[in-house]
């Protein structure tokens, strides 16, 4: 089954739908290892590897090169942050199609301007909705799978407030996104305003961010809400990073490694978690 299909089983399902988040295809492997049916792979993350912070510095090919390494390493849908289709209607008829030949399921384009920022920074602004409502029909129109998910995100809500979000919605719906992620801050009321107006229309996608603008829900929670997906995108990546700080600053004051196995996978398992088994297969296989 392709991705998309398996994208679109999981949308159609019961029950609230878990992402873990990736930032490269090594991430992504342990995303689908932990037992998620579904990857979400985050702009910031991908920055970050780059050694830049998430303000519109990663190119289309950049994220497109990074999407086809992760669909090759797991067989879950993965869904890829697609910043605001690196500019205007054309450009994005040209992302959908990078971006569906890379493998992956789907992708989400933000109505920011460009020079894009993390959705939980201050100094966002919005293009006009009318614009966005245009990009949208532009993703739908030149994607050539009809199962490849395009999610409209809104990041209206810190600059211009919430009117201004339900309005771009509406009209997100309308251009015939498949689904809607609207960026939050730290206010139920308007969470659950959100929530009201658009849940049983499209899926909704909830961005589990550790942010301190994004209240601290269980999946339950946002579930009961009413959004369809619950993604978990920079965890691991903020995890892994502590922990390398910690190992690092280690072996630079004590000149070892020793003492640190418990923050360190064994050796063999690191190559077992590359899938080793199935080289080793191929080589006896094709060995002459």
């Amino acid at each position: 089954m392709k991705a998309t299909q398996k994208l679109r089983e999981l949308l159609a399902g019961d029950g609230i739908v878990l992402a873990g988040g990736a930032h490269d295809a090594f991430s992504a492997r342990l995303v689908e290892q932990a037992g998620f049916k579904m990857g979400v792979v985050t702009g910031a993350g991908v920055a970050a590897c780059r050694g830049y912070p998430d303000v519109g510095l990663v190119t289309m090919e950049e994220m497109t090169r990074n999407a086809r390494y992760i669909a090759d390493a797991v067989d879950i849908p993965v869904v890829i942050d697609a910043d605001n289709g690196y500019g205007n209607a054309l450009n994005v008829v040209r992302t959908v199609q990078e971006f569906e030949n890379a493998g992956v399921a789907g992708i989400h384009i933000e109505d920011q301007t460009w020079p894009k920022r993390c959705g939980h920074m201050f100094g966002k602004s919005v293009i006009p909705k009318e614009e966005m409502a245009q990009k949208i029909r532009a993703a739908l129109d030149a994607r050539r799978d009809p199962d490849f998910v395009i999610i409209a995100r809104c990041d209206a809500l810190l600059p211009n407030g919430l009117d201004d979000v339900l309005a771009r919605g509406e009209a997100y719906i309308e251009a015939g996104a498949d689904m809607l992620f609207c960026e939050v801050r730290d206010s139920m009321e308007e969470i659950e305003t959100i929530a009201r107006t658009f849940r049983g229309r499209v899926p909704l996608h909830w961005n589990h961010s550790p942010s301190p603008m994004v209240p601290r829900l269980s999946a339950k929670e946002v579930e009961s809400l009413g959004f369809k997906t619950c993604c978990f995108y920079v965890q691991a990546l903020m995890a892994g990073v502590k922990t390398m700080q910690r190992v690092l600053a280690h072996i630079h004051a004590n000149g070892t490694s020793a003492g640190l196995e418990d923050d360190m996978i064994e050796f063999d398992e690191l190559w077992d978690l590359l899938g080793i088994a199935k080289v080793r297969e191929m080589e006896k296989k094709y060995a002459v």
